[in-house]
């Protein structure tokens, strides 16, 4: 028998501006479900997160929560209440436990937070471990997260992520980092057009399940269009005789063009994508940046110490980091804007570089979407040297026409970043820096993003603490470990994981960090002049792996092609794309991991 619900809403509406947000959404959350909510920018994700939160009055229907409940909300920007980082998390607590203070203290420490702070001086990722404290200190039966990864490193995130596992309540989490909610998630609720579906998996059910339903919405809709037909025919012959039941044929008629208007709007919607281009410009020089035992401190701080890389053209390097160690002051040396304390920097020659600023301190807030892409002037955009209307190389974006006058501020986070990146990729640049471009973005607008800096020809620097992000685009990691320690390593960060690992178990006295071969980066070779038995049988048994796994994938690409395989077998075209993703996956792999391990035995037979 299934738990009741903690919380649930029923045949809920609520307009917005005049047009209907909701439709009739039911949906139930009960203690043990651990559920993703999932949807487009501007799907409404975050208002119906504030309904179930009981921070949004609804127009119609009803909401339950079960009396006594302890619920806590965190927003996506969360409001700053009280001086000090323990004012603020004490807030959390219920109004019974506040002498309770070894709560706030144990919560302090698990997310390193110094409760004496005051909030005004604290970064976006320690203002995120606050609000996360807050939420958490009240020990609530059910929790409601909207973007809790956003701003946060990758230590404070895979320490959320064991929390949230262990978490023995009711959880409904939004989030854009996949990895995360492949981890958490046991239940999804996708929010489309105003209609909720549930599925009792986890996210990594949710691609092939969304597939599965717009191909059959697809169906319905032949099914429309060729009823239709058959009624047109009907009546272009028989309208005059039997005038009463013509008429009835005819409104059902109608009834039906509005039905296939609805579908068909609803799948030209789900098709638009983000027209996003990145133009490389003219071509930089072979090298594009090195530093020779470079050093750099702020504020105090050792960021980094006899720190050596060397960039090529067409390089793609992520940086990584807890919050604090001195990503965005690395990055910005790296690029010239700040120069090191020691040590030797040089710059490429012909670079353009375009830079993409997570606090988005480029653009004032007060100006509208038209006066930041057309610099103020006029209302064309000069997109690579060619000239757009504004409105056009807006829609490109997904914004509407109506949006056009909207100032910055009033825009929510993901289309701010959208902003942004419309601004930075209308310019030709062979250099792009991105520090935290993924914040805010739908997986729909993160995916092309991804395929958009896939094809660019230039050179790229990304700061991201999403991991599946890096995984994917990444061809070798900067890793800012704090006091000054910066290491290279091949790969995205699933390949740091398991090279660091190496490093940290190395003997004292040896050094076995991984550097990327790609551009003539240097290993650091140990005393031992040669590969392990291990390392040795793993190389000499992966270019027989690598050609499986290429025969396998033309194989699966082939049955996908076959139009009829859907028709026919449902569940083995499911099978048959996720094992293709999961193929190529293990070919990228695969392929770094020959590299790595072949360009250290040529380092170690010198």
């Amino acid at each position: 028998m299934a738990p009741p619900p903690l919380l649930a809403l029923r045949d809920v509406w609520l307009t917005f501006g005049g047009s209907p947000l909701f439709t009739g959404v039911t949906l139930s959350v009960s203690t043990g479900e651990k559920i993703c909510l999932v949807g487009r920018n501007g799907s409404g994700k975050s208002t119906l997160l504030k309904i179930l939160a009981g921070q949004v009055a609804i127009d119609g229907g009803e909401r339950y929560a079960q009396p006594g409940l302890r619920m806590a909300y965190m927003p996506q920007d969360p409001p700053d209440e009280g001086d000090t980082v323990w004012d603020y998390v004490s807030l959390g607590l219920p109004v019974d436990d506040r002498d309770q203070t070894w709560r706030i203290e144990s919560i302090l420490d698990s997310l390193k937070l110094d409760g004496t702070r005051d909030l005004p001086t604290l970064s976006g990722g320690e203002g995120r471990r606050a609000a996360l404290a807050r939420v958490l200190v009240g020990e609530p039966e059910a929790l409601l997260l909207d973007e809790p990864t956003n701003h946060l490193d990758l230590p404070t995130i895979v320490w959320l992520e064991d929390y949230l596992i262990g978490y023995g309540g009711a959880l409904v989490v939004i989030s854009h980092d996949r990895r995360f909610l492949d981890r958490i998630s046991k239940q999804c609720l996708w929010l489309d057009e105003g209609t909720v579906r549930r599925m009792e998996q986890g996210f990594t059910a949710f691609p092939a399940w969304q597939e599965e339903v717009y191909a059959a919405l697809d169906a319905e809709l032949d099914r429309t269009n060729n009823l239709m037909r058959k009624e047109l025919h009907w009546l272009a012959r028989g309208v005059t005789a039997r005038r009463k039941r013509n008429m009835g044929r005819l409104r059902a008629l109608n009834v039906l063009r509005d039905q296939r208007s609805q579908r068909k709007t609803s799948q030209l919607d789900r098709n638009r994508r983000v027209a996003m281009e990145a133009d490389a410009g003219d071509v930089s020089g072979k090298l594009v940046i090195e530093a020779v035992d470079a050093g750099k401190a702020y504020d105090g701080t050792v960021i980094a110490e006899n720190f050596s890389t060397r960039i090529m053209r067409g390089d793609r390097v992520g940086l990584i980091g807890p919050n604090g160690a001195g990503k965005t002051t690395l990055l910005k040396m790296l690029i010239g804007e700040i120069a090191p304390d020691s040590g030797i920097l040089r710059l490429g020659t012909n670079l353009e570089v375009a830079v993409f600023d997570q606090k988005i301190e480029q653009l004032d807030p007060e100006k509208s979407v038209w006066d930041i892409l057309t610099d103020g002037r006029g209302d064309q955009v000069w997109v690579r040297g060619q000239p757009r209307h504004v409105v056009g190389y807006m829609k490109d974006f997904l914004f509407q026409e109506r949006q056009a006058r909207t100032p910055l501020k009033a825009l929510s986070g993901g289309e701010r970043n959208r902003v942004l990146l419309a601004k930075i990729l209308a310019k030709t640049a062979n250099l792009l820096v991105l520090d935290e471009p993924t914040n805010d973005l739908d997986m729909d607008t993160l995916d092309l993003l991804e395929e958009t800096l896939a094809d660019y020809a230039g050179t790229l620097l990304v700061v991201s603490h999403d991991r599946d992000f890096l995984d994917r685009l990444v061809t070798s990691v900067i890793a800012v470990e704090g006091n000054g320690d910066v290491q290279e390593y091949v790969g995205g960060y699933s390949d740091y994981l398991d090279q660091r690992v190496v490093t940290d178990a190395a003997p004292k006295g040896q050094t076995p960090t991984l550097k990327s071969a790609v551009g003539g980066k240097q290993s650091t070779p140990t005393k031992t002049q040669r590969l392990s038995y291990k390392d040795a049988r793993e190389l000499d048994g992966l270019p027989a792996k690598i050609e499986a796994l290429g025969t396998e994938i033309a194989k699966l690409e082939a049955d996908l092609n076959d139009g009829t395989l859907y028709a026919k077998d449902p569940a083995r075209f499911q099978k048959c794309a996720a094992r293709l993703d999961s193929a190529r996956a293990d070919l990228a792999r695969a392929e770094d991991r020959w590299l790595e391990l072949e360009t250290l035995k040529q380092e170690l037979q010198k």
